[in-house]
């Protein structure tokens, strides 16, 4: 896209970030601090168990100081959250006599609770003090009933969540090869049962919203969300308003990682809250509230079995994976088929089957988390990887590179029909495996062991693939020329820590020559952008960065003929020197040169001066992957874990800005780390939650976790102009299976086969103390 004559370009550089001194100097604009003059205070009352029936009195929360209204959920006309689930993400359900369960989720709970944590009463009041303490004198009588703890439970189906559904059943599907393969005919077969634990997203922001009725009678409501449209849409279908009668705000966002993606019902009642109280109405929930209400995720049990030969070949994979929904939910058994669409990872394999069913469980729904399915499926094939090199005495770096893909079989489609699009994951394993200094550190693993010593090494691999831009629809990108010849941009995206300002601007910057400060990035305001999507699943550089390298495109060739009028040429003879940012006739810039500024100030009268849109959806999803290698050292005697190191090999296709790409790594990789050693969220058999604030719930410090060694490789995808591939989920993806792998591995001459996450000293310590080797 750039013209030969002009400057080498910024793609490929990593000028500093432009949005994070605003944010260092305290400057940021949170959802929380912009609340509009005068506001009240919204606090909700919810379940403190997780299965009964439930009665609800408020007649004395009506009548505490400071308390401006209250309702239930008797009080509302409609009593269900709109469902705008679609395209690939709605569920196609098989036809059944009787309701799906979990799919009509109420507005605020009546008559019967499901999750400890259901939104039972709104209150409105002057003050957070005033709410909390009226909240005190709501009387709530429970009946309890009994709990389902974890899908497996559920399925049994002995006590149900919706008893006019007959089942707990949410979804249940097939897929895989669709030839028949018998895989006790493989000369080695071996079995595993792996636990992905539930998680809690633990955003530095949490949830946050407010509502205000303008003198105009449009509603003005500001949200901590992923995208301003979806949470508008939502408002709409609720509400029964026009699209030009609310107006959705959004400006800086504290962390989401697909929390936030869509609206939850205290935030949906928050303009009725302001309408029935004639004041604007603020919400901003407690952490521990927020543990319970923001959404879990992952929550699956995989049973695994693969064949193969004893020469390492791997032949064949068959596959169970239980997810838990929690207690509503309409996207889980799409996470859960994007699981199993990925299988079998990176690996050379047809005879792959899988089968995926999804309960309903008396537990906070499970919505997106950095990754949304596909770390799930990293951990499960990596892990069944490593089971299978254990079982025929192979070392599990040979047995990955005996059954990769080669660069000459891509593109490839899988057994579930997804394209693998570009790449090289033997470049990526060796790359790997050079970094490492893996020789090395098994000689060293050696010596440990036949000294006896306490502190044992361990070293674990991840070989996978990610799949991004898998979010259905387009994504909306603009850019205007202003009069000083600076260049603004709107984008349909949403940023929440991605580094989409500088991203955006540099995509500008490489067409039109501008320099970064010349350019600004609008977002987050339905009254200036027109449309958008969501941000998550690694789409954003790929569909609104691409958006905005289209719509540069634009305003680059409109300008062009402006110059060729001015300078007495025909456009094809007129070349824009990003060098200088300036147009001059093809051969001779001394005969005249237009900067932005001077075609600004010189565009035709008659016509405004641009703006140039595009919307942009791609050819598909694209296939990042990635090697990842974890060193550990754990302790024999108490099981505690210290990882040494991380390496990532990532291909994401074209690199826009290596130092952003590395920061994601390094962010995914964090949150990867802590699934594997620390973090859980927790109930007991009666569906209380154990780890439902930070006192419980390991989330672990900046002094836990290693300098993080990534190297980037780019293999550019054929599906969007640039090649761009997702990496804001990858280090997420890799990390979990590479150090669940590193952990087993330092313990394994001891017997020990696998340990479920999290890998915590104690876990770690009595799959040591039960190993069948004698120590």
């Amino acid at each position: 896209m750039r013209d030969p004559e002009g400057a080498d370009g910024v793609i490929g550089t990593s000028p500093l970030r432009v949005e994070d001194f605003r944010l260092l100097v305290g400057d940021g604009q949170f959802t929380a601090s912009e609340a509009p003059e005068g506001a009240l205070v919204a606090h909700f009352v919810t379940s403190m168990v997780a299965h009964g029936e439930v009665r609800v009195d408020v007649e004395a929360v009506r009548s505490a100081p400071g308390i401006h209204d209250v309702l239930v959920a008797a009080d509302l006309d409609k009593p269900a959250m709109p469902d705008l689930t679609t395209g690939t993400w709605k569920p196609q359900y098989e036809e059944r006599d009787m309701p799906v369960p979990g799919t009509s989720r109420p507005v605020l709970a009546r008559d019967r609770v499901r999750y400890a944590g259901e939104p039972l009463v709104a209150i409105v009041g002057e003050s957070y003090e005033a709410v909390l303490d009226a909240a005190e004198l709501a009387d709530i009588e429970y009946d309890p009933l009994p709990a389902v703890v974890g899908p497996e439970q559920a399925l049994e189906d002995e006590v149900l969540l919706f008893p006019e559904s007959g089942t707990n059943l949410l979804a249940e599907t097939r897929g895989g090869a669709d030839h028949p393969f018998d895989l006790d005919d493989c000369e080695i077969v071996v079995e595993g049962r792996f636990v992905n634990q539930r998680l809690a997203a633990c955003p530095i922001e949490p949830r946050a919203a407010a509502s205000m009725w303008a003198d105009d009678g449009r509603l003005v409501h500001w949200s901590s969300c992923q995208g301003i449209h979806p949470i508008r849409a939502a408002i709409l279908s609720y509400y029964d308003l026009a699209p030009d009668q609310v107006r959705v705000i959004t400006r800086d966002v504290g962390g989401s990682f697909g929390s936030k993606a869509r609206i939850t019902s205290e935030q949906l009642l928050l303009p009725l809250l302001a309408k029935r109280t004639r004041r604007p109405v603020c919400w901003t929930p407690a952490r521990s509230l927020d543990m319970l209400g923001l959404g879990h995720s992952r929550a699956q049990i995989q049973h695994v079995r693969v064949g193969g030969a004893s020469d390492g070949t791997i032949e064949a994979m068959e596959v169970l994976v239980l997810a838990d929904a929690g207690a509503y939910s309409e996207i889980v058994p799409a996470m859960t088929r994007s699981t199993c669409a990925l299988l079998p990872g990176p690996l050379a394999l047809r005879s792959v089957r899988w089968t995926l069913k999804a309960a309903v469980t008396n537990a906070t729904p499970i919505v997106a988390y950095r990754g949304a399915g596909r770390p799930e499926a990293a951990a499960l094939v990596d892990r069944s990887v490593d089971l299978f090199a254990a079982e025929v005495g192979l070392d599990p770096l040979e047995v990955r590179r005996k059954n990769l893909l080669r660069a000459e079989q891509l593109p490839w489609e899988n057994p579930s029909g997804v394209l693998y699009d570009s790449g090289d994951y033997h470049e990526a394993l060796s790359m790997l495996e050079s970094e490492l200094g893996y020789g090395e550190l098994r000689e060293e693993q050696d010596r440990r062991r036949q000294s006896g010593g306490r502190d044992l090494l361990g070293i674990g691999l991840s070989m996978f693939v990610d799949r991004t831009a898998g979010v259905p629809g387009s994504e909306y990108g603009a850019v205007e020329l202003l009069g000083d010849g600076s260049i603004r941009v709107i984008t349909g995206s949403t940023p929440y820590g991605q580094g989409h300002r500088t991203s955006w601007s540099m995509l500008v910057a490489e067409q039109t020559g501008l320099a970064l400060s010349q350019i600004t990035v609008e977002h987050g305001d339905t009254d200036v952008v027109p449309r958008g999507g969501l941000t998550g699943g690694s789409k954003s550089v790929q569909k609104a960065g691409s958006a905005v390298a289209l719509a540069t495109g634009d305003l680059v060739s409109r300008a062009r003929e402006v110059a060729a009028n001015l300078l007495e040429a025909a456009p094809g003879d007129i070349v824009l020197d990003t060098a200088a940012a300036a147009f001059h006739v093809r051969g001779a810039p001394a005969a005249g040169r237009l900067g932005w500024a001077d075609i600004a100030a010189r565009w035709p009268q008659e016509d405004s001066l641009p703006r140039c849109e595009a919307d942009f959806a791609g050819d598909g999803p694209t296939i990042p992957y990635g090697a990842y290698g974890a060193v550990v050292e754990v302790d024999r005697d108490t099981g505690r874990t210290e990882l040494l190191r991380l390496v990532a090999i990532d291909d994401a296709g074209t690199i826009l800005n290596p130092m952003i790409a590395e920061g994601q790594v390094h962010g995914g990789a964090a949150q990867g780390i802590a699934q594997a050693l620390f973090e859980e969220f927790a109930y007991d058999p009666d569906g209380n939650p154990l780890t439902a604030s930070f006192a419980d719930y390991a989330v672990p410090a900046a002094s836990e976790l290693p300098s993080i060694e990534a190297l980037l490789t780019e293999h550019p995808s054929p599906n969007n102009p640039l090649g761009f591939k997702g990496i804001g989920e990858s280090g997420a993806v890799g990390a979990v299976p590479a150090v669940q792998n590193a952990v087993i591995d330092a313990v394994a001459h001891l017997g020990v086969r696998h340990i479920d996450l999290p890998l915590t000293p104690e876990r770690v310590w009595r799959a040591i103390n039960q190993s069948v080797i004698p120590t």
